[in-house]
């Protein structure tokens, strides 16, 4: 606009110098024409930095009156003149109080209306910092992300540092996400924000740098009105704080050497809380072994208090229920689930029941702009009674299946324990004993034991039948036993008799051979002294009787005469 002044001097002197003077009425004239052009272009202007296409709740914003020439300014809001006296005037958190008319005055010249409206809602996209502070050291950078429930497709970032603005490209690699990394922070305060072709945008993010090695952090910024704010003596280097105190107005609002902790937080913020902060900090590095420490005192920092934009409300009916009663207009509604961090799980109407547990909120959404995310709620869902019958009786029943089996496995085995041994031991009983059977003598004669009888001649088993052992012809005790059936001989007993023995002769059956009848020896005491026992003879292969045969042989120190049994003749 400068230029535009010095056209009439630029114009008067090429005509002077050469020689080609105007007449003094046309030079009037002239002059006349160009004057009110001059007046006209020196008139001031309003212009906003950022150059934002819609005003929302919490930006800030930068009026500058435009003017060429000038050093006194007053400005008008709402043609009432207002406190500030600067060319530039800094709204440092707008809100709907902020809406409307703007003028300066300069040399006496006043500016048109310049319009604002601050929308009461959140802007449709939000950008966060990812990596970082709110105030980070000259020279660093942060790293930043900006999220959009509708897509990024049109994106772009922008960044004014107080002069002049520029805009940051975007790698999309997701559609609802991206993080970026601005170049480094060469400016006291740096605005970050986001838009798309539609005039749709994203809330701004300021970060303030400076040269000291202590800052005072606070999150969030700015500070809304009825929310939390958390204010934290910072030390890039070292954690090894000793002492921090927080400063409001060089009021004391946090002494660390009490608290034990150089973090102080304002659970509810209300219109006296905006003022300026500072941080006084004592430290050490944790490589510094001796010394005295260190201390510093960080930059003052403003605390503006932002008006709450419109909220959702979110109530649990039979599920859960999103409102927006002081929005105006259509919209439609999400619902949020939180995990590490809020993410859209439905969107649309203004109900849903969630078949999972877990941290849920909702939010209002219009054109191109939404509500602030709605109070937070943990939900349950409804447990179905009869589905808990059902999974209690398969338990149940699985339960019951189990102690069957286990009931019957033991009931198995104290069976079989109970049972005992197939085969068992029976116990020499004594005569005195009830329980057992008399062998009784047949025919009432004395001295006769019957036994059971085998079988008949003719294979013909007879049942309770015995045979006596009978002691007719015998002479003295002479006792019978069955014969040994041999290859061709038929069953029989014979006698061991005492006929022609003297003493006490024992005679006992004979071994049967393959061919011949069974016999017996006597074991003889004839020709023997004291108690000389004879032994069976062994009957040959090739049949006959037995005799016995004893060998007598004289021991010179004894009495007694020793018998040995005939050598054993091998058969086959």
């Amino acid at each position: 606009m400068e230029w535009l002044l010095i056209i009439p001097q630029l114009l008067y002197r090429s005509l002077y110098n050469s020689g080609k003077m105007m007449s003094g009425g046309k030079h009037l004239l002239l002059l006349a024409v160009f004057l009110p052009l001059a007046r006209c272009q020196d008139k001031p202007q309003v212009s906003i930095s950022p150059k934002l296409k819609q005003i929302f709740s919490g930006d800030i914003l930068y009026l500058t009156c435009d003017v060429t020439r000038g050093s006194k300014f007053k400005w008008y809001f709402n043609n009432m003149e207002q406190e500030p006296r600067n060319k530039t005037w800094k709204i440092a958190a707008a809100a709907p109080i902020h809406s409307g008319s703007y003028q300066c005055e300069s040399n006496k010249q006043k500016s048109k209306n310049f319009e604002v409206r601050v929308q009461e809602y959140n802007p449709s996209a939000s950008l966060t910092i990812k990596t970082g502070q709110t105030v980070m050291r000259f020279g660093t950078s942060v790293v930043l992300q900006l999220t959009n429930d509708d897509g990024l497709q049109g994106w772009k970032c922008r960044v004014y540092n107080g002069n002049k603005e520029k805009t940051i490209k975007l790698k999309l690699e997701k559609k609802y996400t991206v993080i970026f990394q601005p170049k480094a922070l060469t400016a006291h305060e740096t605005i970050f924000w986001c838009t798309d072709e539609k005039n749709h945008r994203s809330n701004q993010q300021v970060i303030l740098t400076t040269r000291n090695d202590v800052a005072l952090q606070m999150y969030p910024l700015p500070a809304v009105f009825g929310e939390s704010l958390t204010l934290t003596c910072h030390v890039w280097g070292t954690d090894q704080i000793s002492r921090a105190v927080i400063y409001k107005d060089d009021t004391t609002i946090l002494d660390s050497s009490t608290t034990k902790s150089p973090t102080f937080t304002i659970p509810t913020v209300t219109n006296s809380t905006q003022g300026r902060y500072k941080c006084d900090i004592t430290y050490t590095h944790v490589a510094r072994t001796a010394g005295p420490s260190y201390h510093k005192v960080s930059d003052l920092q403003e605390v503006f208090v932002q008006v709450s934009p419109i909220k959702a409300v979110l109530s649990v009916t039979d599920g859960l229920s999103c409102s927006c009663p002081m929005c105006t207009g259509n919209m439609s509604f999400r619902f949020y689930k939180y995990g590490q961090e809020w993410e859209q799980i439905e969107s649309g109407k203004n109900f849903m029941k969630p078949e999972t547990s877990g941290t849920y909120a909702c939010r209002a959404v219009l054109k191109n702009m939404r509500s602030l995310l709605s109070n937070a709620y943990v939900y349950q869902p409804e447990i179905n009674l009869l589905s808990v019958i059902v999974g209690m009786a398969a338990v149940a029943a699985i339960i019951g299946g189990a102690i069957l089996v286990a009931v019957r496995f033991l009931k198995r085995r104290k069976n079989r324990d109970d049972a005992g041994p197939i085969y068992e031991d029976m116990p020499l009983r004594l005569q005195t004993d009830d329980q057992y059977e008399r062998l009784n003598r047949g025919g009432g004669k004395g001295g006769e034991y019957d036994t059971l009888h085998a079988e008949a001649q003719g294979g013909m088993k007879k049942e309770d039948a015995y045979e006596e052992l009978k002691k007719e012809g015998m002479k003295g005790d002479v006792y019978h036993t069955l014969g040994m059936e041999g290859g061709a001989g038929e069953g029989g007993y014979e006698a061991l008799k005492k006929e022609g023995m003297k003493g006490e002769v024992y005679h006992t059956l004979g071994m049967q051979g393959g061919a011949g009848e069974g016999g017996y020896e006597a074991l003889k005491k004839e020709g023997m002294k004291g108690e000389v026992y004879q032994t069976l003879g062994i009957i040959h292969a090739t049949g006959g009787e037995g005799e016995s045969e004893a060998t007598g042989k004289k021991d010179t120190d004894k009495d007694d005469e020793i018998v040995q049994g005939k050598e054993m003749m091998a058969g086959n």
